[in-house]
């Protein structure tokens, strides 16, 4: 008898091919991050290098010292209001908070070209008139 309860799916692990190495398969996308890590990094990487302290910030902001804990971590999707605020606390601008999370987010998705055929000239890039 199975302990398995009827609204539990039953997981069965896929082998690979016999006849196909595992390094045939390509290799998985990276998982591009969300907006709010990038904004949260970014938080916290302009509070610590100001050496100012959480409580400080969040003071400053005029916004809760758990909520501000949880926008830097990326546990929360802050409204425009409270991230220009944490900015001004930090003495940045929202464009320039905006502007370095964006900077970080093409630093980390920028992907080396891809040949899609081994010994093609062609990158892959087509232009149409």
């Amino acid at each position: 008898m199975s302990s398995q309860t009827p609204d539990e799916a039953r997981v069965i692990p896929l082998r690979p091919h016999p006849g196909r190495p595992d390094a045939a398969r390509p290799a998985p996308a990276p998982r591009e991050p969300l907006w709010r890590d990038l904004v949260g990094d970014v938080l916290r990487r302009e509070r610590l290098a100001q050496e100012r302290t959480l409580k400080e910030v969040a003071e400053a902001a005029r916004i809760s010292m758990p909520y501000l804990s949880e926008v830097e971590r990326g546990r929360k999707e802050a409204s425009s209001e409270v991230l220009a605020a944490a900015a001004r606390a930090l003495g940045l601008g929202l464009g320039d908070l905006l502007a370095r999370a964006h900077g970080e987010l093409t630093r980390v998705t920028t992907r080396r070209p891809v040949s899609s055929r081994a010994g093609s000239r062609h990158d892959g890039l087509c232009l149409a008139a």
